[in-house]
C-alpha cells in the first residue's frame, strides 16, 4: 500500500484566520485530488506565527476556534483526507494575571487531525522553546500526550517543530505504535538553519528508526523570515525529498510499504549557496512586510555607496522597478563619481530617480546655530545634520506619497554606532540591519553574478563595490578612518555579539587588544541608538532585535 502525505508550505498571514482557514480548505482541496489522504499545515498555521500577545486576547483565540470550525465544516466532503491544522487551543484553565488584572486562559501550541468535518485528536507541543526569537513560554503551557494517528493502515506520530528537538516525544509517539513521524513546524531563517534542521532531524530518524516528514511554513513576519525547504528523511536518515526554499508549495510525498521497508518519492529541490539563501531571505522579508501591511511602494536614498545600492537591488527584486523610487540628496562634500554612480544604478534597474541637494538647508541649519557654535571647530555635529536633513526629506515623501522609508544602514553599523539617530536611521524598514558589511560586498558580487527575479542583470555598478566606503559628510572621509578594517571588525562584531565569547578570549583568538576593547565598547554604549532602530531582517543566529536584550543603563564591563 501506499500513503499519499501533502505538505501546504504555505506564507500565512498573523491575525487572518478567515483568510487562512479559506487558504487551509483550499490546499486540502487540492490535495485530497491528487490522492492524498493526509495534509500537513505547518506550525500554528490558522492563526500565523508569531501573533506574540495577540495570544493573551480571549477574543483572538475565539476567532481561531471559529476558523477551525470554519475547515472543518469546509473540507467535511472530502472522504478519507486527514488535515493537520496548527493553532492556539484553550488547555482548560484560567490563570490571573494580577499585572493586567484580567483572567486569561492557559493555551497549548496545539495541533488539531479534521477528518470529514470532525476534530479527532487534538495535540499539544510538549517543548516550548523560550531562546533566541522564541517567547512561547510566555504564551503556552507545555503538553503532556502524545499523539498517533492511523489514515488508511499508517500509523502516523503527530509532532510539533521544538519536540523534535528532543528525544522523548519522538521516542514516545514510536513506543505508542508509530510508523513514521510528522513535525509541523515555523522555525525562524537565519544562515546555516536549513542544513541544522535536516541534521537534527537526521538524529531523530537514526534514534527511532523511523522515517521522518518535516512540513514547513514560508513567509516573512516582521523581523523573521521563514523559509519553507519542506523535507523527507528516510528511516536510514537519507534525504528523500526537499520543497523549493522561498516559495510556497504543495509538497507531495508518497510513502509505498515494501518488505524492506518504506519507499519514499518526492521532488528535491537543490541546496542554495549561502549568499543565494540570505538573498531570498531579504527579498521575501521586504516583500511581505510590505505586503502584508499595505505599504504601495518603497523609497530610498540612493547615494552612490554599496549599502543603498545593494538595498535598492533587493528592493527591486522584490518589489518590481515601478514600486521602487531612489532619491540623491547630495552635499557639499559628496563626490562626482557618487552622482554618477548613483544615476547609473537607477538606471540599471529602471526605477525612479530624484537629486535633492541639501545645501541650501546645511547652510540654513548652520546658520541658524551660528551663535550657539561661535568659536567651536564644525565635528560630527554637522555630519549629523546632513543626515538628519536627509532623513527629514525622505520621510516627507513618504507621508506625502505613501512609500515607506528603507534604510540603508548594515549590522557593522548597528553595532558600533556608526548611524545617525533621526538621519539615515530614520525610516520604516532596515533591510540589511542584520547583514555585516563583509556580506555586504559579498551580496553585491552575487547579485552582479546572478538574475534570480528577472530584474535586470549586473545591476551594482563595479566601482561601487570596489570604491572604499565612505559616508561623505566631510572632506577625504573614510569609514576606516576610525574603526578597524572590516573583515578584523566583523569578525570581533560576531564573535561577541553574535556568539558570546569574552574580550579576553577573542583578543587570545589573534585580535589585537585595542581593537577588541573598541568594538566591545562601541556595541556597549550605543544600545540607546538600537532601541530606536526600525525594525529589520534577521539573517544570522543572533540580530540586533528580539534575540538581543541589553539594557541601555548598565555598569557592567565586559
Amino acid at each position: 500500500m501506499t500513503l499519499s502525505i501533502c505538505v501546504a508550505q504555505l506564507n500565512f498571514v498573523v491575525g487572518d484566520m478567515v483568510g487562512n482557514a479559506r487558504r487551509i480548505v483550499d490546499a486540502a482541496t487540492q490535495a485530497h485530488a491528487r490522492g492524498a489522504r493526509l495534509l500537513l499545515t505547518p506550525e500554528l498555521a490558522l492563526c500565523g506565527y508569531a501573533a506574540e500577545d495577540l495570544f493573551l486576547r480571549p477574543a483572538f483565540i475565539d476567532a481561531c476556534d471559529d476558523a477551525l470550525k470554519v475547515i472543518a465544516s469546509g473540507t467535511a466532503h472530502l472522504k478519507g483526507l486527514h488535515i493537520v491544522v496548527g493553532h492556539p487551543a484553550r488547555a482548560g484553565e484560567t490563570i490571573e494575571r494580577r499585572e493586567r488584572s484580567v483572567a486569561v486562559a492557559y493555551l497549548h501550541n496545539a495541533a488539531s487531525v479534521l477528518c470529514e468535518g470532525r476534530v479527532t485528536h487534538t495535540y499539544a507541543k510538549r517543548e516550548l522553546p523560550n531562546y533566541q526569537v522564541f517567547d512561547e513560554r510566555r504564551y503556552f503551557v507545555p503538553g503532556q500526550g502524545t499523539c498517533v494517528i492511523d489514515v488508511d493502515g499508517v500509523r502516523v506520530g503527530l509532532l510539533i517543530c521544538e519536540d523534535a528537538w528532543f528525544d522523548a516525544p519522538a521516542a514516545d509517539a514510536k513506543a505508542a505504535g508509530a510508523e513514521l513521524l510528522a513535525v509541523i513546524n515555523a522555525s525562524p531563517f537565519h544562515a546555516g538553519k536549513g542544513g541544522e534542521r535536516e541534521a537534527t532531524m537526521r538524529e531523530r530518524v537514526r534514534s527511532t528508526g523511523l522515517p521522518l516528514l518535516y512540513a514547513h511554513l514560508v513567509g516573512g513576519q516582521d523581523e523573521i523570515v521563514f523559509e519553507g525547504r519542506s523535507f523527507v528523511l528516510g528511516a536510514d536518515g537519507a534525504l528523500a525529498g526537499r520543497a523549493v526554499s522561498f516559495e510556497e508549495a504543495l509538497f507531495d510525498v508518497a510513502f509505498k510499504r515494501q518488505d524492506a521497508g518504506w519507499q519514499i518519492t518526492a521532488e528535491t529541490d537543490r541546496a542554495h549557496s549561502p549568499e543565494a539563501d540570505l538573498w531570498h531571505a531579504l527579498v521575501l522579508g521586504v516583500r511581505d512586510y510590505l505586503g502584508k501591511n499595505g505599504f504601495p511602494g518603497a523609497i530610498l536614498g540612493l547615494s552612490g555607496g554599496i549599502d543603498s545600492a545593494l538595498v535598492l537591488a533587493i528592493a527591486v527584486d522584490a518589489l518590481g522597478k515601478d514600486k521602487v523610487r531612489t532619491v540623491m540628496m547630495p552635499s557639499p562634500y559628496t563626490a562626482d563619481i557618487s552622482w554618477i554612480d548613483a544615476r547609473d544604478m537607477a538606471a540599471r534597474m529602471g526605477v525612479r530617480y530624484d537629486e535633492i541637494a541639501i545645501a541650501p538647508q546645511f547652510e540654513a541649519f548652520k546658520a541658524s546655530l551660528a551663535s550657539e557654535f561661535a568659536g567651536l571647530p564644525e565635528d560630527t555635529t554637522e555630519e549629523n545634520l546632513q543626515a538628519r536633513i536627509r532623513g527629514t526629506l525622505l520621510m516627507a515623501l513618504s507621508n506625502k506619497f505613501g512609500s515607506i522609508v528603507l534604510t540603508t544602514g548594515n549590522k557593522s553599523e548597528m553595532a558600533t554606532g556608526y548611524c545617525t539617530l533621526y538621519g539615515d536611521m530614520a525610516g520604516g524598514f532596515a533591510v540589511i540591519k542584520d547583514v555585516a558589511k563583509t556580506m555586504v560586498f559579498k551580496l553585491a558580487r552575487w547579485r552582479n553574478a546572478h538574475d534570480p527575479y528577472g530584474t535586470g542583470a549586473d545591476p551594482i555598478p563595479d566601482r561601487i563595490i570596489t570604491r572604499p566606503p565612505s559616508a561623505e559628510l566631510r572632506p577625504d572621509q573614510k569609514d576606516q578612518d576610525s574603526l578597524p578594517e572590516y573583515a578584523v571588525l566583523d569578525a570581533i562584531i560576531e564573535r561577541y555579539m553574535e556568539n558570546d565569547q569574552s574580550p579576553d578570549s577573542i583578543v587570545a583568538a589573534g585580535f589585537a587588544r585595542a581593537d577588541v576593547d573598541k568594538v566591545v565598547r562601541l556595541i556597549r554604549i550605543n544600545e540607546y541608538k538600537r532601541r530606536q532602530a526600525p525594525v529589520g531582517i534577521r539573517v544570522t543566529h543572533r540580530s540586533f532585535g528580539k534575540d538581543w536584550r541589553y539594557p541601555i543603563t548598565s555598569k557592567y564591563r565586559a
